[in-house]
């Protein structure tokens, strides 16, 4: 009997998720975790790292998610279930890699909401100063909470509301940009932002790469549409189309943006790299001086609300996390129940986590870049266990394997996640190392306590 078959037979009543999701939800889903306007926080940064050539970064890093969100599509077609990577690693490297990448990636589920809420809750404060940044975070928590405890769709049908807002918003300023470009120029060539604008010595690939490793974290988040796996009508298919189609919109999103935000940017790349507290507001600031205020405080105000909102898909694909680990009693049996179809004790979890490690980072001067650097690290390690479930579930287990599908690419994916994890902050390194070996002497107790009789 196949592990999906056993796992059904077994699970009871009360560890089922309701059925509910088409193909729309996924994709709203997988959009409102990864954020249309993504790029406005890091677009100095990677204009600055590239010497320019910002859209050609993500043109590469869009190619070098794709081999990550096909190794997702090749999984969840043969194994259907809650859990997404954990769900993976278990049926294609075995029990205990199964369990190594759920814990490695409950660093990315579980703690880039608290990231989310705090962006939330700063560019609120922002906005209306009055009310404190932790008012705002503390109330983009209760109402994203209450969302996802309602039931996974009619999160979906808010989350659909929202996301046509930032759609909205973002046509706005391509349209505003347009105008602009079209009545008073571009301040770079209309090629930079593929080639370079020259400012930092001629066109360099090496400097190119180098981007690219820090913006394919833009897109972390796409893959929360697995974890819906069990919730979703029409069967494993249509999971996989949204993971991929999901992945080709933001790639086309953040390509275009942040082409026409180059245009419109008054400082060259090499100003940007002399200047690294430029880095951060350089989007707002190219908008400010080419089009208005008024448009610097819409995408401000989108920029709350859709990062509350995308705290709320990391927080639902946490909370399916937690269940399907529990339902396989790799945590406590408790996260398993369901009440309703709805994981509201993994659920409530989640959320608890997520606050007060969105406290930890706010009391810090550096803690919201510790944090992200952290949540990076588990992503992508586990991507990585990923790319080798492929391997091991068609090679090794099934023996019924495509030398690309099924090789090359889980093996060139493999290699890009790992050369981006060798990239990271050392500290995130090391905190990776730490949560890792924390898991494997949690593995090695499991274990210990299975092979006690009666244990």
């Amino acid at each position: 009997m196949s592990d999906t078959g056993t796992t059904a037979s077994a699970t009871g009543a009360h560890q089922r998720l309701r059925r509910s999701l088409g193909f729309r939800d996924l994709v709203v889903y997988g959009l409102l975790f990864i954020a249309p306007m993504a790029p406005v926080g890091v677009f100095g940064t990677l204009d600055a790292t590239s010497h320019g050539a910002v859209a050609l970064v993500y043109v590469l890093a869009t190619v070098a998610m794709a081999f990550t969100a096909f190794s997702y599509a090749q999984m969840v077609r043969v194994v259907p279930r809650a859990g997404s990577v954990f769900a993976y690693a278990r049926a294609g490297l075995g029990d205990g890699a199964g369990f190594v990448a759920g814990w490695m990636a409950m660093l990315d589920y579980v703690l880039i909401p608290a990231v989310a809420y705090l962006f939330s809750g700063i560019a609120m404060n922002a906005l209306v100063p009055g009310v404190s940044r932790w008012a705002w975070t503390a109330l983009a928590v209760v109402v994203t909470t209450l969302l996802n405890l309602w039931g996974v769709r009619a999160a979906a049908r808010v989350g659909f509301v929202v996301l046509a807002l930032e759609i909205v918003v973002l046509v706005v300023f391509v349209v505003s940009a347009a105008v602009v470009l079209a009545r008073d120029g571009a301040q770079r060539g209309v090629l930079s932002p593929l080639s370079g604008d020259g400012t930092q010595g001629a066109f360099a690939l090496s400097a190119v790469i180098g981007a690219v490793s820090v913006a394919v974290l833009s897109y972390l988040g796409f893959d929360a549409i697995a974890t819906f796996a069990e919730e979703v009508t029409g069967g494993s298919q249509k999971v996989a189309r949204a993971l991929l189609f999901c992945l080709a919109l933001a790639g086309v999103l953040f390509v275009a943006q942040t082409y026409l935000v180059a245009l419109l940017e008054p400082a060259t790349s090499a100003r940007l790299a002399r200047d690294p507290g430029a880095q951060g507001t350089a989007f707002y600031d190219a908008v400010d001086s080419a089009v208005g205020t008024w448009l610097h405080d819409l995408v401000a105000a989108s920029k709350a609300v859709g990062a509350a909102f995308a705290a709320l898909a990391g927080q639902a694909a946490a909370g399916r996390l937690l269940f399907a680990m529990g339902r396989d009693r790799r945590l406590p049996r408790a996260l398993s129940r369901t009440d309703g179809g709805v994981p509201r004790v993994a659920l409530l979890c989640a959320a608890v986590v997520t606050l007060v490690a969105a406290g930890w980072a706010a009391r810090r001067d550096d803690g919201l870049d510790k944090l992200v650097s952290v949540v990076d690290v588990g992503a992508l390690s586990a991507f990585t266990l990923l790319h080798a479930s492929v391997v091991g579930y068609f090679v090794a287990r099934q023996r019924r394997w495509s030398w690309w599908r099924h090789v090359l690419v889980p093996l060139l994916g493999a290699a890009i996640t790992v050369a981006v994890v060798v990239e990271a902050a050392g500290v995130a390194q090391v905190v990776g190392a730490v949560w890792l070996v924390i898991g494997l002497l949690v593995l090695a107790g499991q274990r210990g306590r299975r092979e006690v009789p009666g244990g």
